[in-house]
């Protein structure tokens, strides 16, 4: 996974973060989600899959860095 990390560039990171991580933008999805999630309200198969779909540039984001000061 490292490897995969250190050959993703960071530019194509950042830009699916800006884009897929939150659209849509008003408000953005991931946070409507996270909100849902903290309430007790993400209960449907539909709201899980938008929560993982839209943190994945996060995660990899997040990953990234951790990796990055490590090596």
């Amino acid at each position: 996974m490292e490897e995969f990390l250190n050959k993703l560039p960071w530019g194509i990171i950042v830009i699916l973060c800006l884009t897929l991580g939150l659209a849509p933008y008003k408000p953005p999805h991931i946070v409507e989600k996270i909100t849902m999630l903290v309430q007790g309200k993400l209960v449907r198969p539909i709201d899980w899959f938008d929560l993982v779909f839209h943190s994945i540039p996060w995660i990899l984001l997040v990953m990234k860095l951790v990796f990055g000061r490590k090596g």
